[in-house]
């Protein structure tokens, strides 16, 4: 099963490719966290997409209508005495028997193997820029071949990247693929949930990130999506804030934004609420707007609406909100068209998700807004933002408020994968309320 689906892959990115091609995607490197010490290896994500395969040191090459077999895999060998450390590797005849390899070589062995694989095709589609030591790798094989002219056999004469191709493809999502999603949104809600449970004044944020990161590993998500956003007071309103090292006062509001990955998808899950458990008139104020540009935003995900419709409805909602708290002065109109909204609402009202958590996938085409399309999966997270500063009223200050979730596109409009997480005042209020 788990091998049809990305044999699927490959095939279909095969024939896009074209015969007479290759196509070479190395893994991602293992990084160097302190002197010996290597961060936890997650693979890269255009190589794990089309093999599964989720070892470092190793090389994938497409060759389509090649008659000994398309798809090869370099790979690291068995090695009983390094396994006893680091622990068991597939091998060669793993990458046949477990990953569906047609044929397998040591990664040793590449730079001997691979030039005669690039004999005769027209195209490589690889993209450059991304290490730049295999660059010249790359480079130094083709130029191999060009040296074996005389032989009678010809070197690739154009490179293409691989990027387009291969992300448009991560775009639409199968029903694996939204199967993993739903998974990894559901783990999120559950750990938002955990977090309005354990919150209370003189806690430190690192110690609310503790529970999200319980929440998640308990639930086999092994690591958070991206570093977890846990700003209270003043730092609600730091968009990337991750520091997580303040203690929370009775009064601050706590914006969490926060998502794990599962089994190599992602989620991102932004939930905002009172450190007290109970809002102030002021923050539940910002709240109920930020709530009603989230619903319209969401209401606007649907096959026939363009990429940028979500944000636009977001937007209308919030200025006409930031006119009626007397924040902005004028017509609502106006203010969007002079984007004077943008000193309260700076971002975007969301992206693309998928095996990244900013996943990949153009917006545009052309000049033009992407449609939305069945299959497709984004967030949604308006917000508003109230730091200290000069011509607002005190009573706004250090009130951020976000609400995310994760949405997919469907043929009937969409589907909220992260609605287990509660975001309605009662809501959270009773759910705080309850676990005082």
């Amino acid at each position: 099963m788990k091998n049809s689906e990305y044999r699927k892959r490959r095939k279909k990115l095969m024939d896009m490719l074209g015969d007479d091609s290759i196509a070479i995607l190395p893994a991602a490197p293992e990084k160097i966290r302190n002197r010996d010490v290597t961060f936890r290896y997650r693979p890269d994500s255009d190589f794990f997409y089309l093999t599964a395969f989720a070892e470092p040191e190793a090389v994938l090459a497409l060759i389509p209508g090649r008659s000994q077999g398309e798809f090869i895999l370099f790979c690291r060998e068995r090695d009983p005495e390094q396994e006893v450390w680091h622990g068991s590797r597939a091998g060669l005849e793993g990458a046949c028997n477990d990953y569906g390899a047609n044929d397998a070589y040591p990664i040793t062995d590449m730079d001997d193997i691979l030039p005669g694989l690039l004999e005769n095709r027209e195209r490589i589609y690889y993209t450059m820029g991304n290490d730049i030591a295999f660059d010249q790798r790359v480079v130094g094989w083709v130029n191999r071949v060009r040296g074996k002219i005389r032989t009678g056999v010809h070197a690739p004469e154009e490179f293409i990247s691989l990027n387009h191709i291969l992300h448009d493809m991560r775009l639409y999502k199968s029903r694996h693929e939204v199967s993993k999603l739903r998974d990894a949104a559901t783990i999120s809600a559950k750990a938002h949930v955990r977090a309005m449970k354990a919150c209370r004044p003189g806690m430190m944020e690192y110690q609310v990130e503790a529970e999200l990161l319980h929440e998640f590993m308990r639930r086999g998500a092994f690591s958070a999506a991206y570093p977890s956003i846990v700003g209270s007071g003043v730092n609600s309103c730091v968009l990337h804030y991750i520091d997580n090292t303040r203690e929370m006062k009775d009064g601050d509001i706590l914006l969490i934004d926060a998502g794990a990955e599962y089994e190599g998808y992602a989620s991102d899950v932004t939930r905002t609420f009172p450190v007290s458990g109970r809002f102030s008139d002021h923050q539940r104020a910002v709240y109920e707007i930020v709530l009603a540009a989230q619903l319209a935003a969401i209401d606007a995900v649907k096959p026939g609406n363009h990429w940028n419709q979500p944000h636009d409805s977001a937007v209308e909602v919030l200025t006409e909100g930031l006119v009626a708290l007397g924040i902005l002065k004028g017509s609502a109109q106006t203010l969007i068209e002079k984007e004077d909204y943008k000193r309260y609402f700076m971002h975007k009202t969301g992206h693309w998700l998928g095996m990244d958590v900013h996943d990949v996938g153009d917006y545009k085409l052309g000049d033009e807004w992407r449609m939305l399309e069945p299959g497709m999966a984004l967030t949604v997270e308006p917000g508003l933002y109230f730091p200290p500063q000069k011509g607002l009223a005190k009573k706004w200050w250090n009130i951020g408020v976000r609400i995310e979730d994760d949405v997919l596109v469907t043929k009937s409009g969409h589907e909220v994968l992260s609605r287990d997480a509660p975001k309605s005042i009662p809501e959270i209020e009773a759910l705080m309320a309850a676990n005082r």
